[in-house]
């Protein structure tokens, strides 16, 4: 295999897409420093509190007591660690990568896909606007997210175009023989639907591809764990991945994440090039297809999950109602104050969401906050907006134990 293939086409210093790449919205507090600007931003990421709370996320099997089920903060660690390898090989930009792969799913709902199906259905039901997750996740990086300068006041992270455009972009199967980065910069928070546009980097790129390799064979393995899968699927599997693609002779019990990412991975790096894009070979990008197919047949849609969705849409529909309850504009706060005391942590937490993000009550907003107004409370649509945000926020627990606040009587 050819190393550093495409070493002359990243977005490194001098060449063309750099300048794009690194711009920033404002600028970022100066200081004398060693990082680059992709590395600052992986640094900003990774001490966000949306990151923190990636560990309490549901990837597929939702708030699991097994302390070896994959959550979302393991998920991005995955796909963080795929793009490294790939980009080391490849020649490209591994700071960018790393950047883009932890942020990638920072506006992910609380219990994975069906808390995201239930946003967007609620989306559609009242303000008006799409949900979908990769769009959420740009949502809080550019005016959601905060970190506190040197001076202590708390500032969006405004991150490089770069950063963002790989997080928004991240999205879309890969079902296509090639991928290539776009030429032109967009304005990202124009975009409408998922997988509208190919990343802007090559970098962005390999991000979309290892999120694929990273989940597909993570989830067998907790499908297995939790006893999901029965001999008969197990058999299915392999022969799905023993019809002279992979390599290694595979055992039922060697069917694993480890040796599927690494086939998957050398796959990748052999057949792609600047002049064909990033690749699979055919047989590979068939495989990857038929493990797909296979999750969603015994996997994702398995009847123990029947359960699962109906609690979760049950507690966001709950929540958000609760919440939207109390919207009297000017008097929003005012409502919430009172319910505090029956709702301790459920109105408290979204008061201060108010405080911190709109422009309810901007005399009382600490001067520490130096973050975007999101949020015009004389506009119903953005009140709703604010809980959909507050909402899609939480961590599995945190949602649960909302519920639990507003159905126990004490």
């Amino acid at each position: 295999m050819e190393k550093g293939k495409f070493l002359n086409v990243s977005c490194i210093e001098g060449n063309r897409g750099w300048d794009t790449s690194i711009t920033r919205a404002g600028e970022l507090y100066r200081r004398e420093d060693i990082r680059g600007p992709f590395l600052r931003d992986f640094n900003r990421i990774l001490h966000c509190k949306a990151y923190r709370r990636l560990k309490h996320k549901t990837q597929v099997f939702f708030a699991t007591e097994n302390d070896h089920i994959c959550t979302r903060i393991e998920h991005v660690n995955h796909v963080s660690s795929v793009s490294y390898t790939i980009c080391k090989f490849l020649g490209l930009n591994t700071e960018l990568a790393n950047a883009i792969a932890i942020g990638h799913d920072l506006g992910h709902a609380p219990f994975g896909h069906e808390g995201e199906k239930v946003l967007k259905d609620l989306a559609g039901k009242d303000p008006g606007e799409k949900f979908w997750h990769e769009k959420n996740s740009l949502r809080f990086v550019d005016y959601l997210e905060t970190l506190p300068s040197p001076e202590g006041r708390e500032e969006n992270l405004n991150l490089t175009y770069a950063v963002r455009d790989g997080i928004v972009c991240h999205c879309g199967e890969v079902d296509e023989n090639s991928i290539f980065p776009r030429n032109e910069k967009i304005e990202l928070q124009d975009l409408v639907s998922p997988g509208e546009v190919s990343p802007y980097t090559w970098e962005g790129c390999v991000v979309k591809i290892a999120d694929k390799i990273s989940y597909l064979g993570r989830d067998i393995e907790d499908a297995r764990t939790l006893q999901i899968l029965n001999t008969s699927q197990i058999s299915e599997l392999k022969d799905i991945i023993s019809k002279d693609i992979i390599k290694e002779e595979f055992s039922i019990s060697d069917i694993n994440n480890t040796a599927l990412m690494h086939d998957f991975i050398m796959d990748l790096c052999t057949h792609s090039s600047p002049d064909s894009g990033l690749s699979f070979s055919p047989e590979y990008l068939e495989l990857i297809n038929r493990v797909k197919e296979f999750n969603y047949k015994h996997i994702y849609n398995h009847p123990r999950l029947e359960s699962f969705r109906k609690y979760a849409r049950l507690i966001i529909e709950s929540v958000y109602g609760k919440l939207d309850e109390q919207y009297d504009g000017r008097g929003t706060l005012s409502n919430l104050a009172r319910q505090k005391e029956v709702y301790p942590e459920l109105f408290g937490s979204f008061g201060k969401w108010l405080v911190k993000y709109s422009d309810i009550s901007l005399e009382k907003r600490p001067v520490k906050y130096q973050n975007h107004i999101v949020y015009n409370i004389d506009n119903r649509n953005d009140y709703q907006r604010a809980i959909m945000d507050f909402i899609s926020g939480m961590t599995d627990n945190y949602a649960i134990n909302a519920f639990n606040e507003m159905i126990r009587f004490i």
